[in-house]
């Protein structure tokens, strides 16, 4: 039935939604974001605002009214749109709006068993599917306009969309389910299949589509939305509704060429969750499209089938190991591989969600991260309810059989990253406002060659060898192309969360357990996942050194012409669990081989995925630190640097002693430095409980991290609709926000899908730009409707705003009364304003207010709409009849890309975006 209903629309063509967008747009008050500058700590103590965080579940159709009584002070999940206007304005409520979440469609590419047809392992049918995803349809009328429809990994609310912006604007890729079925019939007869009685089949049996559709929120509606249309195309689906741990577990640990056999899949709803603003993108790029990196289908595990593309693999670790120039080359490097990533359409992406944040409105020292909103890594720190000395955090889970607490392999889904960021500390971080690195506590110092000059390594330098198993010196005449030196006297300097002093023994551990489990061989076989997507990172680095009791010497091949991206790169640990804890569960999964650090490993080898959260598994690591404490073992190997022996026997003996009260204590090993500790965790009861770390050697308090919410780019006024043909013309819009402003244009004709104009408004001052069309330019235009694409943005901010206008062209100007400053202009979409103090909504005054004034335009617009309707019937009735005698259209743009054999070398990136 919803796809019947999208058919009728796209009949019509999508003039009838400019239509539609100029009666309702007068209506849309975009709201600008203020930073909160009147924090005041609720104490002077170490460590958080809050003494207690509770973590509860509550399922997302009940969270409303259990907020609303009381039962917990923030909701982590995103509320459904109908679910967020409803509560919106009920007293003590405050929703707080973020672009956190991204869905997209992922395809099996896998060519199947032996006598088997996947659909999805024909390119030409991987790109047809992005013609059947009705975008603005999801937007629009799922989402209720609380989201913005993608392409690409990056959607107008990252800084990179800049990047992709004329790629994005020139592509093809539009809602068209008739060429869609012409494509799919190409190249389905060309495979040998054979439509009979409507539905495909190969080999005298229908092809079935398995589709895992996720029911937790919008996703259940947007995958009933595409399984109609893939149904349409002459396929039989097999819809699989499934919550978060079941569908992980199909999709993303299974081999994908099992696809058409019992429990596997075609096709899965993904959902992702963003953590952090990032202005310079290294890590999304190449984690959704490049399969050197673990996460296409294949998952770089052992003994499954890969999907493979090496060109993907070459222009993705470029971006992600710094091989560029310059910020021009860079963007030319991404701008590919993105192509490239579109062209294959293996990951099809749909929408960038706003995702509604329901809170006490009581609760003071939220920090909004632009894209993370309030459940970025400050927020917890310094938040509170005056005269309350806790708070209640809801989730839709707080466990599920995919979240697994350990931090070699763990930490893969949302639900446990939400509560473990609130207790460790990173050394570098990213700027809630800018998306750059900063120090958060280690302080750095950057010094660099690059791109194209070398450091001279210094002779005491050290490297892993894991042929000796010990630290070797490096070759004489090693170079580099950045240093960076690291001080941590702030982790040096106070103690783990069971009392014991953080030291260098920590950072070295840390530092040789990644070398050794990727260069060691009995290890790497063990954990090839893992060890085949670091191993790229791991080889740019080519030293370290040890200068005095706090600091670190970090050499790496590795440039930016952002110098604090070589301070996050070469952060190579972020010393977030004791040592004794690491080396109780190396000898636990490599020399016991009683358990796995990664998923695929623990299936494959029928041990525990270990979590060190549960019982089981916390026991075993226990087990493992007694005999130690035993023995007195020590791996001095590791601790033996360069003739510096960094732990004693009783150094080791304390730490061993601590650790098993630790667990004597809690009945877990989740041991960390940052501002809260877990004390209670409880899968059955969806239910974790963490206690303020009120060491007085913890270095932060409230308030020293604070940033409040950022005053976002607005555009807010746009003073002309109009193009004179034949006549120069300058439109002038005015914007706002926080930093130097820019703004970026863009004039298309939709019906020929060219760009006819773009390039930066020229800067009258920081708030106000004109564009200007010269009469050589609307000469050549026709009279009708255009669009003109605006894309203002700051340096200040890693976030965009993106205005989209219907601008008439003609000789004569239509009468009517001139825009005032504060009258809106006909448009078809802006992106969804994120308001921390409300939802977008109508005005009613102010619509009743304007549209006498605005009858004769819609007037003159209906007329110009239904001419072009007419039109452009007539011209889709010959395009599809051409059609239809030679379909050969791509669906999206080609790039031309070698068929070779990729090379299967492959990293573990530090910034990921966790599965929802």
């Amino acid at each position: 039935m919803i796809g019947d209903y999208i058919l009728i629309i796209n009949t019509s063509t999508k003039l009838i939604t400019i239509l539609l967008s100029v009666l309702l747009l007068f209506s849309i008050v975009p709201s600008i974001v203020h930073s909160q500058s009147n924090y005041q700590p609720p104490h002077d103590k170490a460590g958080p605002a809050a003494d207690v965080l509770r973590f509860r579940s509550f399922h997302v159709d009940i969270a409303p009214k259990e907020i609303l009584a009381n039962q917990m002070d923030m909701y982590y999940f995103g509320l459904k749109v109908a679910a967020a206007k409803d509560i919106k304005n009920s007293p003590g409520i405050k929703v707080h709006e973020a672009p956190t979440s991204t869905i997209s469609l992922l395809l099996n590419p896998a060519p199947g068993p032996e006598g088997q047809l996947n659909p999805f392992s024909i390119k030409k049918v991987r790109q047809a599917i992005q013609l059947i995803i009705n975008r603005d349809f999801v937007v629009q009328e799922i989402y209720q306009g609380m989201a913005v429809p993608m392409l690409t990994q990056v959607s107008s609310y990252d800084h990179d969309y800049l990047t992709l912006y004329d790629m994005i604007l020139e592509s093809s890729i539009n809602y068209d389910p008739d060429y869609a079925k012409l494509i799919v019939n190409d190249a389905m007869i060309n495979a040998g299949a054979e439509l009979v009685e409507g539905k495909w089949h190969f080999d005298g049996k229908p092809i079935r589509i398995d589709f895992i559709i996720r029911v937790e929120d919008e996703r259940r509606d947007v995958g009933d939305l595409i399984r109609s249309e893939v149904e349409n195309l002459g396929f039989i689906v097999q819809p699989t509704y499934q919550q978060f741990g079941p569908a992980i577990y199909t999709v993303y640990s299974s081999d994908p060429n099992l696809v058409g056999t019992g429990g596997s899949w075609h096709m899965y709803t993904e959902g992702w969750g963003k953590g952090a603003a990032d202005r310079y993108d290294s890590g999304t790029l190449n984690q959704m499209c490049s399969p050197w990196l673990g996460n296409m289908p294949g998952w770089q595990e052992l003994g499954f089938w890969q999907y493979e593309n090496e060109e993907l693999d070459i222009l993705g670790q470029r971006i992600f190991s710094g091989d560029f120039q310059n910020e021009d080359e860079r963007n030319s490097i991404y701008s590919d591989a993105s192509k490239l990533c579109l062209d294959e359409s293996v990951r099809l992406w749909i929408a960038n969600i706003i995702t509604n944040l329901p809170a006490d409105d009581s609760i003071e020292g939220i920090s909004s991260d632009i894209i993370a909103g309030p459940k970025s890594i400050w927020t917890q720190r310094d938040a509170f309810i005056p005269g309350q000395t806790d708070l209640t955090i809801g989730n839709v889970w707080v466990w599920t059989e995919r979240t697994t607490w350990n931090p070699v392999g763990g930490f893969g889904d949302v639900y446990g990253s939400d509560i473990w960021r609130n207790m460790y500390d990173p050394p570098i971080t990213r700027h809630p406002f800018t998306g750059l690195p900063i120090s958060y506590r280690a302080n750095y110092e950057v010094t660099t060659s690059g791109p194209g000059g070398n450091i001279d390594l210094p002779s005491d330098s050290f490297i892993w060898n894991a042929q000796t198993n010990s630290w070797s010196n490096v070759p004489s005449g090693t170079v580099a192309t950045s240093k960076v030196v690291f001080d941590y006297s702030k982790y040096f300097n106070s103690n783990w969360h069971h009392g014991e002093q953080i030291d260098m023994a920590d950072v070295i551990y840390s530092i040789y357990q990644t070398f050794d489990l990727t260069y060691n061989e009995d290890k790497s076989s063990m954990e090839f996942a893992i060890a085949t997507v670091s191993k790229p990172y791991l080889d740019s680095f080519k030293g370290f050194r040890i200068v005095d009791d706090n600091k670190l010497e970090v050499y790496v091949d590795f440039w930016h012409f952002a110098p604090d991206y070589i301070a996050d790169y070469a952060s190579i640990t972020s010393i977030t669990m004791p040592w004794e804890i690491l080396y109780s569960m190396d000898t636990l999964v490599f020399d016991q081989r009683k358990a796995a650090y990664s998923d695929t490993a623990a299936q494959r080898f029928n041990v525990p995925w270990i979590s060190l959260v549960m019982d089981r598994d916390a026991r075993l690591v226990r087990n493992v630190i007694r005999d130690h404490n035993s023995a007195n073992n020590i791996p001095d190997n590791v601790f033996n640097v360069q003739g510096l022996q960094l732990v004693s026997n009783s150094d080791a003996t304390s730490r061993y002693d601590s650790s098993l009260s630790w667990f004597d204590e809690y009945g877990m090993l989740v041991i960390s430095n940052g501002p809260f500790m877990l004390s209670v965790y409880d899968p059955p009861a969806q239910y974790a409980e963490l206690n303020a770390f009120r060491d007085p050697t913890y270095p932060f308090k409230p308030g020293q991290f604070f940033f409040g919410e950022a005053n976002l780019v607005d555009i807010l006024n746009i003073d002309s609709n109009f193009i004179e043909i034949g006549s120069d013309n300058t439109i002038t819009v005015t914007m706002t926000g926080e930093g130097n402003l820019d703004l970026r244009y863009a004039l298309k004709d939709e019906i020929s899908n060219s760009i006819l104009a773009n390039g930066l408004a020229s800067k009258q001052n920081n708030n106000e730009f004109l564009i200007t069309f010269d009469s050589s330019l609307t000469s050549s235009l026709q009279s009708g409707l255009y669009k003109l694409y605006l894309a203002g943005y700051s340096d200040s901010l890693s976030s965009l705003n993106e205005r989209v206008l219907v601008i008439e062209a003609g000789t004569d100007k239509p009468i009517s009364v001139e825009p005032s400053n504060n009258s809106p202009v006909v448009e078809e979409q802006e992106q969804p304003s994120i308001s921390n103090n409300e939802i977008v909504s109508i005005n009613e005054s102010e619509e009743s207010e304007s549209s006498p004034l605005l009858i004769p335009v819609i007037v003159a617009l209906l007329i110009i709409v239904l001419g072009v309707v007419f039109t452009q019937s007539q011209k889709s009735t010959a395009k599809k009849s051409a059609a239809k005698k030679s379909p050969k259209k791509s669906a999206a743009k080609k790039s031309t890309a070698k068929k070779v054999n990729p090379k299967k070398s492959t990293t573990k990136t530090k910034r990921k975006t966790n599965k929802t």
